[in-house]
């Protein structure tokens, strides 16, 4: 689990492709002070295990799964990305939980600027978000985020110059595109809400024809 507040940008050294995944070799030496072999790293949201320390320099194995469903496919060397640790329990927790399991992509259609903050409108399915309410949270590359209005084809969201700052946002333009994870609480009612319609279901079939005369109500 993680918090969606980044703590170091990250720049990708190496990509070995392979069979449809990759691995990627990534400049981190921040991150890296007291993480072992095989503890969780977010790189720009995605969940991925830190198979090889070198250094200043880890590596990740990437599945083709992951490619597809994510911006990852698009890193090339030289590519800065949000790095995250994995939530320990004596951390504070200053953004939201983050699960760091990608729901989907979106493009970012808007930048504008409004005092010292940033508009990004961002453009995504509706699969993405049925699951937004304003002023509910949103991960962005990794970054914990508040909605601040939703659309039938878009969201948006207002960046503060330290985000910005620290996190590769303030690089992204329009037509980018950028990884999107919901928070989990709207997924866990809604599959609550679908096992009680299941059941409902399952109780109103028990009632038949049959059911009725055989006990004297036809």
């Amino acid at each position: 689990m993680f918090t969606g507040i980044i703590e170091e940008i990250g720049t990708i050294k190496a990509i070995e492709n392979s069979g449809g995944n990759c691995r990627l070799s990534i400049y981190a030496p921040k991150i890296l002070e007291g993480t072992k072999l095989g503890d969780s790293i977010a790189v720009n949201g995605i969940c991925l295990t830190a198979s090889s320390i070198k250094g200043s320099v880890f590596q990740a194995d990437v599945m083709g799964e992951t490619l597809r469903r994510t911006s990852l496919g698009k890193l090339s060397n030289g590519s800065r990305v949000n790095l995250e640790r994995a939530l320990t329990l004596n951390a504070r927790l200053g953004g939201h939980i983050v699960s760091g399991h990608i729901d989907g992509t979106g493009t970012i259609q808007s930048v504008k600027k409004e005092g010292n903050a940033f508009w990004y409108k961002i453009s995504t399915g509706k699969e993405i978000l049925k699951y937004m309410i304003e002023k509910g949270s949103i991960t962005i590359d990794g970054i914990s985020l508040t909605v601040a209005l939703v659309e039938s084809d878009s969201f948006l969201v207002s960046i503060i110059p330290h985000t910005r700052q620290e996190t590769i946002l303030g690089e992204k333009k329009e037509g980018d595109l950028v990884n999107l994870e919901n928070d989990l609480i709207g997924k866990y009612v809604e599959r609550l809400m679908q096992f009680q319609e299941e059941e409902n279901t399952k109780e109103q079939s028990a009632v038949s024809m049959d059911f009725l005369k055989e006990n004297g109500f036809l």
